[in-house]
């Protein structure tokens, strides 16, 4: 009881070192299932699982933290039987950190998709107090309000949750994207009255983090920078359609935010990592978090991770014919299980072959890849000599994307 006691009153974020270049930091988060030194890449577990991989893999990566997608467990298995297992930890056998999103861009995001089986049926509708929408799955209706969000959280039980918002495309205009924009600042004092009633469902703490939108338009970022920052959350993240998929745009929007957004609290953005480099572009401008589906996607396609050196691009892509005699591992500075222990020539065939292992030893590869980037990012801050490894990592073809 009495450790339990001194970690309810750790600070959440310790903010160790910034680099003397640069605004990269170096900085560590306490949950009660472990600390996260930042900067930190958190792999996406969208149903509970990361896709290819078990637990004992993750384990053997070192992974810290995982995702949790509430939408998407929202729709099945559901909340409730989670809750019944005491949580996500319990039920998907993880006993380190999970965050989950509040279920708000993959709500937004049917608003742009086409279900040939659900045409004549508006798959999402947007009011003041929430959203009702209908699941890509069956067709059947739901609803999300700022305040049932957190309580699927708090029964999915993440260390760090996320409070509900309205992430606008890009193409929105800029009435549409303010009136977004200031609906989300509501729903967030609405998820921290919702969240403070009860932060510790399952027995341990529960974080909230606050989300910045106001697209690309920089007055509008930086007003939601302000406010969401005024607010009594945990963290702040910068959400947006561009964030990750734009990285000029995303690079432009963090310069605006990061300024405003209070140092002794995390910085997440949400959605970056499509390639290596972009994570050191976010760590430049000062961020500490970010999750992408890219790493993994791309490995189920044979899409690798390289260092810099062998490919400009960062991957190459292992289904190509030229690598169907190459004995070199994927990467040769890579100790990943994968890399040691195979050839580019053994996976070409098994991709060849469609053999589901092919899916796994790739996996294992970009996850560890990105892993070990972060590694190496956290240490050059410490030894302020970050900007000695951006240079090795994004000359200008690869920042200006």
């Amino acid at each position: 009881m009495q450790n339990r006691l001194l970690w309810w009153h750790m600070p959440f974020f310790e903010l160790q070192h910034k680099d003397k270049n640069s605004q990269a930091r170096a900085g560590i988060m306490h949950t009660n299932h472990g600390d996260i030194e930042t900067p930190v890449f958190m792999l996406v577990g969208t149903q509970a699982t990361v896709k290819t991989l078990d637990q004992t893999d993750l384990a053997n990566l070192a992974a810290p933290i995982i995702l949790g997608n509430t939408y998407h467990l929202h729709l099945r298995p559901g909340e409730d039987l989670i809750n019944n297992f005491g949580g996500l930890h319990k039920f998907m056998n993880w006993p380190k950190p999970i965050l989950t999103d509040s279920g708000g861009f993959q709500v937004f995001s049917l608003g742009l998709q086409k279900n040939a089986e659900l045409d004549n049926k508006k798959l999402v509708s947007i009011d003041e107090d929430g959203v009702t929408f209908r699941s890509h799955i069956d067709g059947s209706r739901h609803r999300f309000t700022a305040e049932s969000a957190i309580e699927i959280q708090h029964k999915l039980g993440a260390d760090i949750i996320m409070a509900f918002d309205e992430c606008t495309p890009d193409s929105a205009p800029e009435k549409y994207v303010q009136e977004a924009m200031e609906r989300t600042h509501r729903w967030a004092e609405q998820s921290l009255v919702a969240h403070q009633k009860n932060t510790a469902h399952h027995g341990y703490r529960q974080f909230i983090f606050g989300i910045i939108q106001g697209s690309n338009y920089q007055h509008l970022r930086e007003a939601s920078a302000k406010y969401i920052s005024g607010l009594d959350f945990d963290g702040i993240a910068i959400g947006g359609e561009s964030v990750g998929y734009n990285m000029s745009a995303t690079k432009d929007i963090l310069d605006w935010v990061n300024p405003i957004i209070p140092e002794n609290k995390p910085h997440y953005t949400m959605g970056v990592g499509l390639s290596p480099a972009d994570l050191l572009i976010a760590i430049e401008h000062g961020v500490d978090m970010f999750d992408c589906v890219a790493p993994t996607r791309l490995a189920r396609h044979g899409m690798l991770f390289v260092d810099p050196t062998e490919d400009k691009k960062l991957r190459i892509n292992i289904t190509n014919a030229k690598f169907a005699k190459d004995l070199n591992p994927i990467d040769k500075n890579c100790a990943c299980s994968t890399c040691q222990n195979y050839s580019r020539a053994y996976l070409h065939h098994l991709f060849n072959a469609q053999e589901m292992s092919a899916m796994r030893l790739s996996t294992i590869h970009n996850i560890h890849f990105m892993l070990d980037l972060m590694r190496q990012a956290r240490e050059a801050i410490l030894a302020d000599n970050f900007t000695e490894l951006l240079k090795k990592w994004t000359p200008n073809v690869l920042r200006v994307q």
